[in-house]
């Protein structure tokens, strides 16, 4: 079965990243992950800038629109990806469903600032037969997959501590690694506020230091300065050893627990650390992969649109927390 795709959204995520960078090395956009994947055939593009639909159409010679639906009536499209701003999102979802039937949806993160109205997204794609996916890239990562496994396993105890460096914003950015560590460690149970920082970021976004007690875990949030740097960065410790999930997950490494070979009876961690393998740099074919399994009816570790509501419900009560 042919799954043609039309892609709503030619920035960042949905087109540039990429553009200048080298097929075979990188795959960071929704445009490059879905044209060279052999399951799925790209259609189009569509956004108002006149520029960023030039270069869709030369580097991928397909048609481009300034008009949602125009194309959506031109292609009647299987999947449709939703990579524009968090604000239009609920906006362009209500008219894909009015005038198309996809199969899926793939939306950028977060799903919306709104509780109300990200459960209204996610209900009318079930009332329409629609599968939401939001494009938490991380868990389809091959070496975010392998944790989970090994904290499964009794290789790694349930009772962890860990911390969390994030930037440019808690529910922008931060809700990224808040999404990676409850398929880890479970959902939240608790927070408590550390700094609350009330300065705003972005669209009504904070960066609180906060503690998060999860099902499996306690880790610290921390907020660097995207103004200086990007920082993305977990830390993770129980009795069995740690996990190092370094520069957003491109290096990832596990160290265990090993008697000290110079003062007896102590143990340490083991200096030679087992490395992890990470493919951050095809992010979004490791999506479209995880997309690929799902329609082949295998198992996918795509965020659904109600995990995604899950997480954007416990950033929202830390969020609320500061605005009292």
């Amino acid at each position: 079965m042919e799954n043609k795709v039309l892609i709503v959204g030619l920035g960042q995520i949905g087109l540039q990243y990429d553009l200048h960078l080298k097929q075979d090395e990188f795959t960071l956009t929704h445009s490059r992950a879905f044209s060279s994947h052999k399951n799925f055939n790209l259609l189009a593009g569509v956004d108002n800038d006149n520029k960023q639909r030039d270069i869709f159409s030369q580097t991928y010679s397909l048609p481009t629109y300034s008009s949602l639906t125009k194309a959506l009536k031109a292609h009647n499209p299987d999947i449709v990806v939703v990579a524009t701003s968090t604000k239009t999102h609920a906006e362009i979802l209500y008219k894909i469903l009015k005038s198309s039937n996809p199969r899926i949806i793939l939306c950028e993160k977060p799903l919306s600032y709104s509780l109300s109205e990200a459960q209204k997204m996610i209900d009318l794609c079930e009332s329409n037969g629609v599968s939401l996916f939001v494009n938490y890239i991380r868990k389809s990562d091959p070496g975010v997959i392998e944790i989970k496994k090994l904290i499964e396993s009794n290789k790694f105890k349930t009772n962890m501590k860990g911390i969390c460096w994030y930037s440019k914003g808690f529910v922008h950015n931060g809700s990224h690694l808040f999404n990676l560590l409850t398929y880890w460690l479970g959902h939240m149970k608790q927070f408590n506020l550390i700094c609350d920082n009330k300065t705003r970021v972005l669209d009504s976004d904070y960066e609180p230091d906060v503690e998060v007690e999860f099902d499996k875990g306690k880790i610290i949030f921390l907020s660097a300065w995207e103004e200086d740097f990007s920082h993305y960065t977990i830390e993770l410790l129980s009795s069995k050893g740690r996990i190092r999930y370094d520069n957003g997950g491109e290096t990832i490494q596990f160290q265990d627990v090993i008697n000290d070979p110079v003062c007896k009876g102590y143990q340490v961690l083991n200096p030679k650390s087992k490395e992890i393998m990470s493919k951050m740099q095809h992010s979004q074919l490791n999506v479209v992969n995880q997309l690929s399994e799902y329609i082949s009816g295998k198992v996918s570790y795509l965020c659904s649109g109600r995990e995604a509501l899950n997480t954007l419900t416990s950033i929202q009560l830390i969020i609320d927390s500061i605005k009292k």
